[in-house]
């Protein structure tokens, strides 16, 4: 499947839950390495700070005032984001949010919807509405700020970590749908950084190593740049990973081709006498 088109390095982007926290650090790396940017939340104020702080540095800013599960905001925005900026380059799905900690059957229904709805729905909304426009100009990539529950069970924040989950499908299915178009994706997890989000989150009380947000701001550059195509479609974790350290492994593992297995959710066999195993290794 993989074909040997090169993608031009990201000149804008746009950069869900920007007001604040990891998605306002991503949006101003991401001006200081040359790039335009469009800033989506709901809160118009702090966004306007933000848009401010990237002018100042020289580069273009458009504040989208959205509700990132609503389908007419989000189209009515990623419409003004690729009108103002002339293209939409690069897609950060960053907003997201947890509910309160606990089992599944204590769970307020309307919270945990709703956080299924920010952590999938809207990810699958921008993504819908930015995707077709890179395919028309020949490319693009899309980057959703993934998890550590990403990849494991939990037995608090059931909604959270099925979101989390959901996510990397979605990569993996914009990787091996889009790639042969000129796409590409990541799902980079950013640690766990000091935010409003994981300071009121129990199992973090008390914590006091935190994953500093400048990586997670390192890997997104790397991938507006282009420098980590060859890892389309993987789940990156930023506390363990460097864009040095992933093109190695791309290297060794055998270049774009090893996208279609490397890092990629999979349900595992219970032993060598799985009656599912070749099923389930050999898709």
């Amino acid at each position: 499947m993989p074909d040997n088109s090169t993608v031009p390095a990201a000149r804008t982007a746009l950069v869900t839950g920007a007001s604040r926290g990891i998605g306002r650090a991503v949006a101003l790396g991401l001006a200081r390495a040359g790039l335009d940017v469009a800033l989506l939340a709901r809160d118009e104020a702090r966004l306007a700070e933000v848009a401010d702080e990237i002018r100042a540095l020289g580069r273009a800013a458009v504040v989208l005032t959205a509700d990132v599960t609503s389908p007419q905001e989000v189209s009515a925005a990623v419409g003004r984001a690729e009108a103002e900026l002339g293209s939409i380059d690069l897609l950060v799905n960053n907003a997201g949010r947890v509910e309160a900690e606990g089992p599944l059957w204590e769970a307020d229904p309307d919270e945990w919807w709703g956080v299924i709805e920010t952590n999938v729905r809207g990810p699958f909304l921008l993504s819908r509405a930015v995707v077709p426009g890179m395919i028309a100009r020949g490319g693009g990539r899309v980057v959703e700020l993934a998890s550590g529950a990403s990849t494991h069970d939990m037995a608090v924040a059931s909604a959270y970590n099925a979101s989390k989950t959901a996510l990397l499908r979605l990569g993996a299915h914009l990787h091996d749908a889009g790639y042969g178009l000129g796409l590409r994706s990541f799902e980079v997890a950013p640690g766990v950084v000091a935010t409003d989000m994981t300071a009121g989150m129990h199992m973090h009380a008390g914590r006091a190593e935190w994953t500093p947000v400048e990586r997670t701001v390192d890997m997104v550059a790397a991938v507006a740049r282009g420098d980590l195509d060859a890892c389309s479609g993987w789940y990156i974790r930023v506390t363990h990973d460097t864009p040095e350290s992933l093109l190695a492994l791309a290297r060794a593992a055998g270049g774009q081709g090893a996208s279609a297995t490397a890092r990629r959710l999979r349900v595992l066999p219970a032993g060598v006498a799985d009656p599912l195993a070749a099923d389930l290794t050999g898709r």
